[in-house]
């Protein structure tokens, strides 16, 4: 069978099988009945160890769930919450913790699939080399081959319904072990489960109801199953077989929550192996996300694709994969359609982070770039050695970040951006864009921020088609104004706009501009307002030469058209 074929069979070396239905769902029940959900498991370990676990620090977990598990072996007469709970600290130790379980553990905590079943499925394997203690009962002489350990990470995930009861999910994501649970370095084609970036661009996305939705480069699959509650068809593509295999297992182990017929997976998804846009091409989508494998990693002549981490390094020089896919992309949108992104960019010595990303856009797209980070080579190097856990080989390691600055140096790079892409392909008749923006924005922000990043896009759209001086504003809800000034002054030396939700911007108004924004209630038109400013103000802002009524008007609007733009102002009736 070859490799772009095996995926779909369900069987593929070294990840689970999807092609054990019965195994699946005896899975699924086991660990529904458990409670192995992120409440649950975070009413097990208790607030401040799952805030632990979710950095990645284990001991704290370790220690809670010990209670638990010696109240089972010592065989007294538990109470049923016990046993269930004792089930779950089981299940939680053998997956999120990476601590190897008896087997008759295993069988009566998920009685269902059972130790056997799970092997089977990939999911477990035996502890290999010589016998050793099981964790339960360390005291315990037990043979290696009754103990089991986590060939694969399992771990609950989830999102809240929307305000109507619907949209939300209760899932369980199969991926490979993380670097805090297992030793030595990660192999080169890891499957990355859930990390800050894939919650990140889940977070960002703007949701819509679409027909066909790409998954570019799925990897475990978790953008598919947030497409599948608002696409009709989604289509996951990715260069590694073994990351289609892992997405297939997690699609059809939550076919319940992702309203998908196990029998019928491809009317709902598509799932096809190959770098980036390839498996795609002369296809149109209404929406793209993509989590691309855009580290900046140092090439070398002669380098073989088995050398690279496939989750993170595209194969190319330096930003390449993302210019390129930014390029690329507009080219698989629908009119109208929209493709979100996460990507780095160089920023080379002595210019500014956006002039990069800014030759990449042609004049047949929108674009709209947030720079959340910057950070120099050096801790670049740094976050992506220790990501693989290459820091655990000091001559590895000490090679490896020479390599990084020699490749950035060779670049004349200062800095590296990290951020958030949004792209569109227009959908007048004349294809030209209306939207580009580069903005930086390193503070925190309201999570999930697609909802705003959605209403931007819509106020936009709104100053493109309407004529701003005939519009009635309102101060946003979220907004408030802020006047400092110096003790004893008669007048603020400084006023701010504050947003309280979204991008929580900050805005320095003048004088006439704060005038403007307390006068807008709705009550006046743009342009009477601007006219009532310019004869109160008019005197006290005449210069040599008198004052100039058409410049005032003209700055004050396109201060106000980017006070809308912003959020700070809306349009007093919906927009069209």
């Amino acid at each position: 069978m070859t490799d772009s074929t095996l995926f779909l069979a369900g069987n593929t070396p070294d990840a689970p099988r999807s092609d054990l239905p019965g195994l699946l769902t005896a899975l699924a029940a086991d660990l529904r009945r458990v409670d192995y959900t992120l409440d649950g498991v975070a009413g097990l370990l208790g607030e401040s160890a799952y805030r632990a676990l979710n950095r990645d620090q284990i001991i704290p977990a370790l220690l809670a769930t010990e209670s638990a598990l010696q109240i089972d072996a010592a065989g007294g007469e538990a109470a049923h919450g016990e046993k269930t709970t004792a089930a779950l600290a089981a299940v939680v130790r053998l997956w999120l913790l990476a601590e190897p379980q008896k087997r008759e553990t295993l069988d009566a905590a998920l009685p269902g699939v059972r130790a056997d079943g799970l092997v089977e499925l990939g999911l477990l394997e035996p502890v290999p080399g010589p016998d050793r203690p099981g964790p339960e009962l360390p005291a315990a002489d037990q043979p290696a081959q009754d103990l089991l350990q986590a060939k694969a990470d399992l771990r609950p995930y989830g999102w809240d319904a929307n305000e109507d009861g619907s949209g939300g999910a209760e899932l369980w994501v199969a991926s490979d072990l993380a670097a805090h649970q297992q030793a030595g370095m990660l192999r080169h084609d890891h499957v990355l489960g859930i990390g800050q970036a894939s919650t990140t661009l889940v977070q960002t996305t703007v949701r819509r109801h679409v027909a066909k939705a790409l998954d570019l480069g799925t990897g475990c699959g978790i953008q598919s199953f947030h497409l599948l509650h608002h696409a009709e068809h989604v289509t996951a593509t990715d260069i590694s077989t073994r990351a289609l295999a892992f997405t297939r297992f997690n699609l059809l182990l939550n076919a319940a929550a992702l309203h998908l017929d196990p029998d019928r997976l491809e009317d709902r998804v598509s799932l096809r192996l190959g770098s980036l846009l390839e498996p795609v091409a002369g296809e149109e989508f209404e929406l793209v996300v993509s989590n691309p494998p855009f580290v900046i990693t140092p090439r070398t002549l002669g380098e073989h694709a088995s050398g690279q981490f496939t989750y993170r390094d595209g194969g190319l020089p330096g930003d390449d994969i993302v210019s390129s896919l930014v390029a690329a992309l507009p080219g698989a949108l629908a009119p109208g359609g929209t493709a979100q992104l996460l990507g780095n960019w160089e920023i080379p010595a002595g210019t500014e982070w956006y002039i990069r990303p800014k030759s990449w856009i042609g004049p047949d797209a929108d674009a709209w770039f947030i720079q959340r980070e910057q950070v120099g080579p050096e801790q670049y190097a740094e976050t992506w050695l220790q990501d693989a856990s290459e820091s655990r080989d000091r001559k590895h390691y000490r090679d490896a970040y020479a390599a990084y600055l020699a490749d950035f140096a060779s670049r004349n790079v200062a800095g590296i951006g990290f951020g958030m892409i949004w792209l569109r392909r227009p959908l007048s008749e004349s294809g030209a864009a209306s939207i580009s923006r580069f903005e930086e924005i390193t503070y925190p922000i309201e999570q999930p921020i697609g909802p705003h990043v959605g209403a931007a896009v819509e106020r936009s759209d709104w100053l493109a088609a309407n004529r701003l001086a005939d519009a009635h504003l309102l101060v946003a809800d979220d907004v408030t104004e802020e006047r400092h000034q110096r003790p004893g002054a008669e007048h603020p030396g400084v006023i701010l706009l504050r947003q309280g939700a979204g991008l929580r911007r900050t805005n320095l108004l003048t004088t006439e501009l704060a005038g403007f924004v307390s006068a807008s209630d709705g009550d006046l038109s743009v342009g009477q307002i601007i006219g009532a400013l310019a004869a109160l103000l008019g005197g006290s802002l005449a210069g040599e030469g008198g004052f100039d009524g058409d410049a005032f008007r003209t700055r004050l609007l396109d201060d106000v058209a980017n006070l809308v733009s912003d959020g700070f102002l809306v349009p007093s009736e919906p927009a069209e």
